[in-house]
């Protein structure tokens, strides 16, 4: 199939490549010119405006939008929606607020366009293993476009299969699922990024506390000089806690057992204050998430070593760079 792609940093350049080896083709466009050409160099065709693309692509249309949520994502799919014809189809796999989602998706419906949400997970890792999908839109849109998601998805793999699934969608053990309609996608994503605050803030604590066992302010029979770098790993063999983000966590601690590099600035791109929101709408008491939530904004005040786990974990599932401390 043909798709284009808008956004071509971290993971939508990689979407695009993804895609190519599955036989896809893509027309691409970047406010930066380079990634476009790095990805001609690789067989995508690139175009240099929004008009160009839509032009460049065949019948029925389908562009994904892979920008930060906010204002560039509005005005890139206002400025699409002005220009695309009935059957077309409009992709936001940002991490955008699911009830922006219901709002366009009433709005581009009078012009005969799709909008789907796709809730993307699987940061600067996707091209290796895969993104999982979150898909949220009407049935018609997500099954005339079933071969780009399947292409994205990670497949079935060697994960051990769930048991008593045999009447259950396939599709969710290949790695994607069609959530339900417009918002469902997104929200369903949001949901598992506030849960990922909360994980990663177990591990963080977790090895805090082992970190300062060896303080002087202890017993001197009670403390441990640990090493956490052997933790870590030894967790990942066998362990219940054992996962990829501990496996992050054990390859930074390997790299540098006191984590140096990190300052334990955290930042927080939304999805974790949508989740604690929702869960005040729906009157759901969520005491950990909320708490994750509160720690990153500590975060910017004063670090810990726990801030700098977060860090370390964020940097390499995602590629987040620390944002500078404001004074």
């Amino acid at each position: 199939m043909q798709i284009g792609v808008i956004g071509l940093g971290r993971m939508g350049g990689n979407i695009v490549r993804r895609l190519a080896k599955a036989g896809h083709s893509s027309v691409v466009y970047d406010a930066n010119p380079a990634p476009g050409a790095a990805l001609a160099k690789e067989g995508a065709t690139a175009v240099t405006s929004l008009q160009s693309l839509v032009e460049t692509l065949q019948g029925p249309r389908t562009v994904w939008v892979m920008l930060p949520a906010g204002k560039i994502t509005e005005e890139t799919i206002a400025t699409l929606a002005g220009m695309m014809k009935p059957g077309d189809t409009i992709i936001d796999g940002g991490n955008t607020n699911f009830k922006d989602d219901v709002r366009r998706a009433r709005d581009l419906k009078p012009k005969g366009l799709h909008y789907l949400d796709v809730g993307t997970s699987g940061g600067v890792w996707g091209l290796q293993r895969g993104y999982c999908l979150m898909i949220g839109g009407a049935k018609e849109a997500v099954d005339r476009l079933d071969p780009i998601f399947s292409a994205l998805a990670p497949g079935i793999g060697t994960i051990e299969r769930t048991e008593d699934r045999d009447k259950l969608d396939p599709r969710a053990e290949r790695g994607y699922i069609h959530a339900g309609p417009a918002g469902a996608g997104h929200f369903v994503k949001m949901i598992h990024n506030g849960i990922e605050y909360g994980m990663m803030q177990a591990f963080a604590e977790g090895f805090d506390i082992m970190k300062n066992r060896g303080s002087d302010k202890l017993p001197a029979d009670e403390r441990f000089d640990l090493n956490l770098a052997d933790i870590a790993e030894v967790w990942r063999r066998g362990s219940v806690v054992t996962s990829w983000l501990l496996d992050l966590t054990a390859s930074a601690l390997a790299k540098d057992g006191q984590l140096e590099h990190f300052s334990g600035h955290v930042d927080d791109s939304g999805e974790g204050r949508w989740t604690i929101e929702a869960a005040i709408e729906e009157a759901v008491p969520a005491d950990v998430l909320a708490a994750s939530l509160f720690v990153r904004f500590r975060s910017r005040q004063q670090h810990t070593f726990a801030e700098k786990v977060l860090s370390a974990m964020r940097l390499g599932f995602g590629g987040h760079i620390e944002s500078k401390d404001k004074k």
